[in-house]
């Protein structure tokens, strides 16, 4: 048996075989990102920002948002992204089309009932488990899909940390809109 088979059976990483580090081989999980997983946190939205910035070509930003493409494509579960979105307290990717229901249905996440953005956009989204809101007493994360007009065809899907605060501020909004 060679020795790159014997590493390969063994399970020996990929930086083992080609002699460099593992942290060199790695590339940050955005998409495991824009799915909570881990949940949002400031230190790994911090964290991945510094990643995207070294390893993605900044964009000009849309809507407040840093965008960030990616050098090569992701992919998961189907869906295709190829820019990494940081927007307010939260961490996303870009995927292709109008996918916003189709992520919905992957993932579990069920229609907004907002009114703000009613007539202009698609969302969907699903609160995390009481176990994995890390920040419950400053506010909530959400896994969240949303597709429209300002997104040129693509669909944000994001992990969001809103705060009571803000949370309570667009209740309002919401009560007051039409």
């Amino acid at each position: 048996m060679s020795k790159i088979s014997f590493l390969a059976r063994i399970g020996a990483p990929i930086s083992v075989l080609l002699g460099t580090p593992a942290a060199a081989q790695e590339a940050p999980d955005f998409f495991g990102a824009a799915l909570c997983q881990p949940p949002y946190s400031t230190d790994s939205a911090t964290a991945l920002y510094e990643a995207a910035e070294k390893v993605a070509k900044a964009d000009t930003s849309m809507l407040g948002a840093a965008i960030y493409t990616l050098p090569t494509p992701i992919e998961r579960d189907g869906f295709v992204a190829r820019a990494v979105v940081f927007a307010g307290m939260s961490v996303g990717v870009l995927l292709d089309g109008e996918v916003a229901e189709a992520a919905a249905a992957r993932y579990g996440l069920a229609r907004e009932k907002s009114r703000l953005f009613g007539a202009s956009s698609l969302g969907f989204a699903r609160q995390l488990d009481d176990a994995a809101q890390d920040m419950r007493e400053m506010g909530l994360i959400s896994v969240v899909a949303r597709q429209g007009p300002a997104l040129a065809g693509r669909t944000l899907l994001t992990c969001e940390f809103v705060s009571h605060e803000d949370r309570k501020a667009l209740d309002s909004q919401e009560g007051d809109a039409p």
